[in-house]
This record gives C-alpha cells, structure tokens and sequence, in this order.
C-alpha cells in the first residue's frame, strides 16, 4: 500500500494520519522558531543596552537580521507560510530592527551627546514608527514581487552596524542617518526582493 503500510489493520489509518499531522506541524514549527529566535535577539539586544554592552547589543541585532532572511524563504520553500507567522514575524522585526537599533543610538550616542533632549528622543521615535508604518504596508499590501520602501530589515541592520562605528562617526552623522533611513522604509520607492 505505498507509504505506509497496514500494521494495525483498521486502525492503520488513523495512525497514518496521526504521522502525517506530526510532519505537518513540525514544518510548520520550524520557520515560527526562527521568527520567535529573531525575537528573543532583538530583546537580548534591549537587554544589553542596559548594561551598557552596545558591542554585544549590535550583535544580536545583526544575527537578526540573518534570521529574519532565513524564516520567510524556509516557510515558503516548506509550503508553510501563514498569516500567523507573517504578524509575528512583523512584530518581531518591529523589536529587532525597530525599537532595539533606534534605542542602541539613543543611549549610546545621542545621550551622551545631546542628553534627553527634544531632537534626539524626535529622530530615535521617528524610526520607530516609520518602522512600524512600514510593516504594516507591507502586510496590507501583499506584494510579492518587490519591496515599497526600504524593508526595516536593512535600515535597522545598517544602523546596528553603524554603531561600530559610533566612537568615529560624529552624533550629527546619526542624526543625519536615522531620519533618512525613517523615510526610506515609508517611500514608495520599490525595492527588488532578494
């Protein structure tokens, strides 16, 4: 009989199922993982900042933005995308390269600089939601062939990995950046997914 062959004799097709149903739910298990890891990176990175680790901070946010290349592409290529994982993969990038990269430049380089001042808390906010905007276009749109806007993928891993350069890149410069790269992720311009 295939596949599967009859070892409980009636009941052979139930646990036929049952095998199946596992198969299904652990494909599916598995790009919701990496988006829940892409997460807990993001959360680590806020972690960090309290500490006062923005090296270790701007690590976490770079692996995940490795992760977050990894969960959309295996749900597809597993026939397991889902609108579920879609807004939890949007609410996790929101943490990751949101709130998590905005805040790393606020408290290491806009605080000591400029202190709590309106400007600085304006561009660290601005990116947040312009980020947030951005993803919710993007889930309301459900394009597929490309990109509108810059993804906050890209402008929070850039701004992460700015932050190594933070002891050389003037303050202005991220006060430049941030703002650019906050309406970048809510243009139109469209974007060639990779």
């Amino acid at each position: 009989e295939g596949r599967y062959p009859v070892l409980y004799g009636a009941q052979g097709e139930g646990q036929r199922r049952r095998e199946h149903y596992r198969e299904v739910c652990n494909m599916k298990f598995v790009p919701n993982l990496l988006t829940l890891l892409n997460l807990s990176l993001g959360t680590l990175a806020l972690i960090n900042l309290f500490t006062g680790d923005y090296a270790k901070s701007a690590v976490y946010i770079l692996l995940a933005v490795v992760l977050d290349g990894m969960d959309g592409r295996l749900a597809r290529r597993l026939q397991v995308a889902s609108e579920m994982g879609k807004q939890m993969d949007s609410l996790s990038d929101l943490v990751s390269f949101g709130v998590a990269p905005a805040l790393l430049v606020f408290v290491q380089v806009f605080s000591p600089t400029y202190g709590y001042s309106l400007i600085s808390v304006a561009v660290t906010v601005l990116f947040v939601i312009c980020g947030a905007y951005r993803l919710a276009r993007f889930n309301v749109l459900n394009i597929t062939d490309y990109f509108v806007g810059v993804p906050i993928t890209v402008a929070g891993g850039l701004v992460g990995a700015l932050s190594f350069l933070a002891s050389i890149l003037p303050a202005m410069g991220f006060l430049l950046i941030l703002p650019v790269l906050s309406f970048l992720m809510i243009s139109s311009i469209k974007v060639p997914k990779w």
